[in-house]
């Protein structure tokens, strides 16, 4: 390919640089915005791009953005967009800059993964500041429970957070996380966790060597709860008592899933039930809201359209900010191609796959139950991916080749570039790593389209038609200790320790922690059955020597041969539990410090959580009645709070800072 020629135009009142090779065979059309520059801070502004292709496509859309003085960083990776005659059209960039004033860059960048032919485009965009004298300014954003503060600008080497409560007296009060002050520009702040229709007190707290200073306060009061949204309510079944973690007074609720059926939205409430936050997401569609970051904002996984035109199911991983913005994204189809050019052969796509598919052939479908924050800014996900095994695999009765699913860990740098994997696959030859041959516990099976699997793409003709949702992935863990991840495979009943050694490592499964696995249990409470199983939300406490885990119990509670049996329940047999387990990597012993029965029974998500005051903060969301399925926040030696069906719960200081 020809080196690219760059030049510069006008595009309605923008400045656009472009470059485009003599011989290219795509190439930029147009680049629109939906607002002329300038805009203020905190305005929407939704990009429009076209451009043509004459190679075999689909052709792909990146966008790119740099704040005044900074280089460009990703915010949306390539994305198909969509072929209308001769022209492609990229999906919406949809930008909401909330962060400082001054000249943006926003570049969109095009690809054709075949060709491998580029072409790019940079427009120049103003955002004004809010507030333009000495008293701060508070404005409404699209979420009626969030509000942008805007204060003068701070001295250099100084740090500036945003102090609020009620209008009430006596109120409670948060703050902001602190941010360090860039003088001359002013600073901006998005204000959450305040309920509806409430008017609030605001002011900026400034810090400079440790002297703290209060700046104005200027008055704000949010709107209703959106009336186009279903939100639920929360029942107090035990209220706050004196042994209640009273630092931390937010439960934050994950209610909106993936392929279930749920109108819920995520929200977050006091202590008694009171909505102070929810997240809208785009569309209307669901949601899995995986973990909350530190300093405000979520990572999700969500529906939508991705390179794969046969599903949406969990194709993107958005972060979000506190108003609901995406903040950045990528997709299952990017990802696709990061995986194949570092070799990871089963990480491929599924529609280029023949039907039936062949004996070997295997491809990433979606990202599915995690993805979390690392230190060094990156973030680890979990992907299905569909392996096709010879008949007979896993005992398949049908005769015809056996669809698989099992998992993948795709771990992706501070910019969201996919740099170490682990394939389940490659490790399952047998102890001491996985064997393929040994099934799901409770012989778990998914077809397309089914609640609480991922999307099931070489199922067909030719193929048995059940595929075996062997591994089920539903949690990681960032060991600090060890720089390794821990990864909780439901359908096998283990929590697995995988040597990723901070990106060194050959992810090897170096111990599998459960019935069967490499560690004894010391049974010092006669329990019946005292490994957990089908577990949820794996962590390790303290200094890494406890593992913290809800424990379902659906082989436990299974009936005879597997488990206990439904006729032989005792209180705490047919219950779910919260439990903390020391281990010893030497001894190769685990050691309950806690199993508590936590009085019903949720067959599936669910998550665990350490205190600030030495409590156990678990949550069982699924939970089946007669009233519905309903979901229990529950404190061991404190406060119980019931909600309905969800995914994940955290208890929290405020919406900035994690436990």
């Amino acid at each position: 390919m020809k080196a690219p020629k760059k030049h510069w135009f006008c595009l309605a009142g923008l400045l656009v640089t472009a470059a485009t090779p003599a011989s290219a065979t795509v190439r930029i059309l147009s680049m629109h915005a939906s607002a002329p520059t300038p805009q203020p801070i905190g305005t929407q502004i939704t990009w429009s791009v076209t451009a043509t292709d004459s190679g075999p496509g689909p052709l792909t859309f990146q966008f790119n953005v740099a704040a005044p003085g900074e280089s460009l960083i990703l915010v949306k990776d390539f994305n198909a967009g969509t072929l209308s005659g001769s022209t492609w059209a990229a999906q919406p960039f949809v930008w909401v800059p909330t962060g400082t004033e001054g000249g943006y860059q926003i570049q969109v960048v095009i690809k054709d993964f075949t060709s491998r032919e580029t072409d790019s485009m940079t427009v120049h965009f103003t955002i004004t500041p809010l507030v333009t004298g000495s008293i701060p300014v508070v404005a409404p954003t699209a979420n009626s429970l969030v509000a942008l503060f805007s204060a003068p600008a701070c001295p250099a080497g100084s740090s500036m957070r945003v102090y609020f409560r009620q209008l009430k007296a006596n109120s409670p009060v948060t703050t902001t996380a602190w941010a360090s002050c860039h003088p001359a520009a002013t600073m901006t702040f998005e204000v959450a966790g305040m309920y509806p229709g409430t008017a609030y007190l605001m002011h900026a707290q400034t810090r400079t060597k440790g002297t703290v200073t209060n700046g104005p306060t200027v008055n704000f009061t949010t709107g209703p709860l959106p009336t186009s949204i279903p939100f639920p309510t929360f029942n107090v079944l035990v209220p706050p008592g004196p042994g209640t973690d009273a630092a931390e007074p937010v439960i934050l609720w994950g209610l909106s899933q993936l392929g279930m059926e749920t109108d819920w939205r995520d929200v977050a409430t006091d202590l008694a039930g009171n909505i102070l936050w929810f997240y809208a997401t785009p569309s209307q569609q669901p949601d899995l809201l995986t973990r909350p970051l530190a300093g405000g904002g979520m990572l999700t996984i969500q529906d939508g359209a991705a390179w794969n035109p046969a599903t949406q199911n969990g194709q993107l991983v958005r972060q979000i900010d506190l108003a609901g913005n995406i903040t950045r994204e990528t997709n299952a189809g990017v990802i696709q191609q990061q995986l194949l050019a570092l070799g990871a052969a089963d990480g491929g796509p599924c529609n280029v796959i023949p039907s039936p598919a062949p004996v070997g052939s295997a491809c990433l479908g979606g990202f599915h139950h995690e993805v979390i924050a690392l230190p060094n800014g990156g973030i680890a996900l979990l992907a299905d991916i569909e392996e096709i095994f010879p008949a007979g695999t896993q005992g398949d009765s049908s005769g015809l080749p056996v669809d698989i699913v099992g998992d993948m860990i795709v771990v992706l740098n501070a910019d969201w570039q996919v740099v170490w994997y682990f394939d389940a696959f490659q490790h399952a030859s047998g102890p001491p790593q996985l064997d393929i041959n040994r099934p799901a516990v409770l012989a778990e099976t998914c077809v397309a389209n089914e609640a609480g699997c991922p999307p099931i793409l070489l199922l067909g003709p030719g193929i048995a038609p059940l595929a075996k949702d062997w591994l089920h992935g539903n949690s990681l863990y960032y060991w600090q200790q060890t720089g390794d991840i821990v990864w909780s495979s439901k359908n096998q009943d283990w929590v697995m320790k995988v040597d990723y050694s901070d990106g060194a490592g050959a992810g090897d499964i170096l111990w599998r922690m459960g019935l069967d696995g490499d560690f004894s249990f010391n049974n010092t409470n006669a329990d019946p059955w005292p490994w957990f199983s089908h577990q949820h939300d794996v962590s390790l406490t303290g200094n890494a020597g406890t593992v913290l885990v809800f424990d379902n119990g659906d082989t436990r509670i299974a009936p005879p041969p597997i488990g206990l049996g439904p006729t032989n329940c005792q209180p705490h047999d047919c219950d779910s539990r919260g439990m903390a387990l020391q281990f010893n990597e030497t001894s190769m012993a685990v050691t309950p410090l806690l199993s508590s029965d936590l009085g019903v029974y949720s067959p599936a998500d669910g998550s665990a959580q350490l205190l600030s005051n030495g409590n156990y903060f678990f949550q069982a969301p699924f939970v089946i009645t007669l009233n519905g399925i309903l979901n229990y926040a529950i404190e061991i030696g404190g406060v119980e709070v019931q909600g309905p069906e969800g995914y994940r719960g955290w208890r929290m200081p405020n919406l900035y800072s994690l436990n």
